[in-house]
């Protein structure tokens, strides 16, 4: 009876026994919060640093973007030099015209606002005669919104910036520096590539690693540039229709606002709000019905509703589908951190982080353990010597 009480008791461990979650050691409990600090200092370290951490970031989403390009142009026998500068001289020039496209057309519509404003209180007076405590109220806004938008007006008439980069350098230098900045970073990171990528596979301590490294490196550029092409090409398609459509409606410059509802879209959920709050001001500003005005913003959900239901689940595929939870939640966190060009960048980020994680997970679950023999060494050296010099052409 004594032996049985006795063994009992030696399978209960006593609570002082009993191994704790972070395992009782100083050392290890340290490294734990100071994961957790890092965790929660991060945001407020990227918000602090966004004039270096932002440019630094959308290069890379950038550069990732277009290595495919660099790619294609090194295997035609250009130097890597060369085809970074080809590849950053396209990616400016097309940027740089969307723009223009959008910015001139706009700073129109800007001057022409205040002159507006009467057609906009009349198309508005049917629906806010059923809001009859709401017209003191949208009068003294309209007459603010109408004198700041007049002041602004008269210092756009003075002087309209005559490209990017002087719109940049005049309204706010540091977006200039900034920009100037990425570039470089764009430019540098192309241009290095396939020696940091080669370093990358060569630091491996063996050849599955080193096998491993050059495909967590190959998914995250076909990931990266397959979405954000992909996208592109959507997003150019749908403000080309857009601006179609509005062109037959008579909306006066439909490829700005076709150029409007393509840069919105880039943002989720968001973006195509702001498109259509956009293209309702803008209906309202030009014709005389409330129903001919609310059309542009009609056309502009309509086709947004088949796009993101239809075209492209159907032309992404379910590789390059992600969660809509969270792309919320990177589109809220880049937002706040960043603001407006956060949202831009929280789904190729998205993409990036999870193609990494993805890839890590398949590498961990998937190799086998390595087990060293004698004269291995310089044979596994050798390979991935040789892998190494075959991934340099992509």
């Amino acid at each position: 009876m004594t032996d049985s009480f006795d063994t009992d008791s030696r399978a209960e461990p006593s609570i002082q026994d009993r191994p704790s979650i972070l395992g009782g050691d100083p050392l290890r409990i340290l490294v734990y919060l100071s994961a957790v600090a890092l965790l929660l200092g991060t945001p407020f370290a990227l918000k602090a640093g966004a004039e270096f951490f932002l440019p630094l970031v959308a290069a890379l989403v950038i550069a990732i973007a277009l290595v495919p390009a660099l790619e294609w142009l090194e295997r035609r026998g250009l130097p890597s030099a060369v085809a970074a500068l080809l590849c950053v001289l396209t990616f400016i020039l097309l940027i740089n015209g969307a723009l223009a496209l959008i910015i001139l057309p706009a700073s129109g519509w800007f001057i022409q606002l205040p002159e507006s404003l009467p057609r906009i209180r009349e198309n508005l007076s049917p629906l806010i005669d059923f809001y009859a405590n709401l017209q003191r109220f949208v009068d003294d806004a309209l007459q603010s919104f109408a004198t700041n938008t007049a002041a602004q007006a008269q210092a756009v008439a003075v002087e309209t910036p005559g490209s990017l980069m002087d719109y940049l350098t005049s309204s706010a230098p540091s977006a200039a520096i900034q920009t100037f900045f990425a570039v470089l970073l764009i430019f540098f990171f192309l241009s290095g590539w396939t020696r940091l990528r080669r370093q990358a596979i060569r630091s491996r301590g063996s050849f599955d690693s080193a096998l491993h490294t050059a495909r967590i490196i190959q998914n995250v550029v076909d990931a990266t540039s397959a979405y954000l092409t992909t996208i592109v090409l959507i997003n150019v398609g749908l403000g080309l229709a857009v601006a179609l459509l509005l062109w037959a409606l008579g909306m006066p410059s439909p490829f700005m606002w076709g150029g409007i509802v393509a840069l919105c879209n880039f943002v989720p959920y968001v973006g195509p709000i702001i498109a259509a709050a956009l293209l309702a001001m803008g209906g309202l500003m030009t014709f005389d019905s409330v129903a001919l005005a609310l059309m542009p913003a009609f056309i502009q959900i309509g086709l947004h509703t088949v796009e993101a239901n239809i075209i492209t689940p159907m032309v992404l595929g379910r590789r390059l589908t992600i969660n809509p939870l969270l792309i919320l939640l990177s589109l809220s966190y880049w937002g706040w951190v960043w603001g407006a060009p956060g949202a831009f960048l929280a789904v190729p980020l998205l993409i990036i982080i999870q193609t990494i994680l993805s890839s890590a997970g398949e590498a961990i679950v998937t190799s086998p353990p390595v087990r060293p023999e004698p004269g291995a060494s310089a044979t596994g050296d050798a390979r991935q010597e040789k892998f190494a010099g075959t991934t340099e052409g992509g």
